[in-house]
Formats: C-alpha cells, structure tokens, sequence
C-alpha cells in the first residue's frame, strides 16, 4: 500500500490495465466530503472511459435512496447489496469506480480490492464540513455530525491506508487539482480534450 503522495512503482499497472481491459482503470475511496463521486467521475472524463458509481448502483437497483435502506432496512442489509455491487463492478467495470464511504468496512470489500489500483482521497474535518455541510440526509452522519464524522474517520482510516495503492490529500485542492493528484500518482494522461472537473463535489454518505 501506499500512504502518500508519492507514487507506487507498480502503479504503471493502471496504464497497462487501462489498454487490456483486465480491471477497473481505478476505484475511488474515502470517507464523505473527500470527494469521491465528483473526482472519480471527473477522472473518467479525463481519461476517456466509464464511470460507475456504487452508491448510484444500488438506489437505481432497490429504486430508493440510500438513506431509505438505512432506515427501512438497516445497516448490515446495506452492507450487503454494497457488498454485492462492489464485487460485480470490480469483476465487469472497466473504468472508474467510487465506492460509498463504508464500502472497505466489509471484510470481503477489502479482499475484493486486492490487486487493484485503490486511490484513497484523503480529507480534513475542516474540508469535508465545507464541501458537504454534513447534511442530516447521511444516515451515519445524522446525529452531532462533526463528532459523528471525527469517530469515522478515526474508526476507518487504518483500513483506507491498508486498502489504498495509492493517497492523495485533497486539503485546499480544488476537484481538478485533485484529478491532477491522482492522474500524476496513477502515472496516467488525460486526453487532450478531456473537460475540467466540476467546482463542488456531490459525495454519496
């Protein structure tokens, strides 16, 4: 793993991987405010292949929003079909993939990602509160968010580093100077006519 800016030497892998097709170009954690769905969308444009969204995935499957399988479901029923999603967009993606914040709590989600080129986008209470305004819509957020937020983070850090190939720290950066992290840590190109990354991320809980 790799927990820094600096770049992994095998991670010339997502380039050869990106022209065989074999996995995922890259796959997006960290936990809400970081950014995730706005970067990784962004970086897909960049490089000219699909974007999927985990979190996306599984409201348009159960036809309800995340926060309502929380509340109507629970939890462990959530991590289930994020679970299932993950592996399958892991086995049959080819591009960009953000996961939701809790994804890499689930031990199989963690061995799922071995192998893969893992970017987690690393965030400041102080960045992720400004970006996302810690909205009672989060369901592990809704109850005193900043502490609630502070708790995961500290809860799930261990685990971002250890699922990651790859950190980039989005502390002051614009979404497109952090797809300009993550391209120059990935060791990839974009494509000349690839568009800038929007001004506000919009990062699913």
């Amino acid at each position: 793993m790799v927990t820094s800016d600096a770049v992994d030497p095998t991670s010339t892998r997502a380039s050869t991987d990106a022209a065989t097709g074999a996995r995922p170009v890259a796959v997006v954690v960290g936990p809400p405010g970081a950014g995730k769905t706005t970067v990784a969308a962004a970086l897909a444009d960049r490089l000219g292949v699909p974007f999927h969204d985990v979190d996306l995935a599984i409201e348009q499957q159960q036809g309800r929003s995340i926060s309502d399988i929380f509340v109507d479901d629970g939890e462990p029923v959530f991590r289930e079909l994020e679970r299932d999603e993950v592996a399958r967009a892991l086995a049959e993606q080819r591009g960009v993939l953000a996961l939701g914040g809790g994804a890499v709590v689930t031990p199989e989600t963690q061995q799922a990602l071995e192998g893969h080129v893992v970017v987690f986008l690393d965030v400041t209470i102080a960045d992720a509160s400004r970006r996302i305004g810690f909205d009672r819509s989060r369901p592990l957020l809704s109850v005193n968010p900043r502490a609630s937020w502070t708790a995961m983070m500290n809860t799930r850090r261990p685990t971002y580093q250890q699922v990651a190939t790859h950190r980039v720290d989005t502390a002051g950066r614009t979404p497109d100077e952090v797809v300009d992290a993550v391209l120059t840590a990935l060791e990839l190109t974009a494509r000349p006519d690839a568009p800038d990354a929007p001004d506000a991320p919009n990062d699913p809980a």
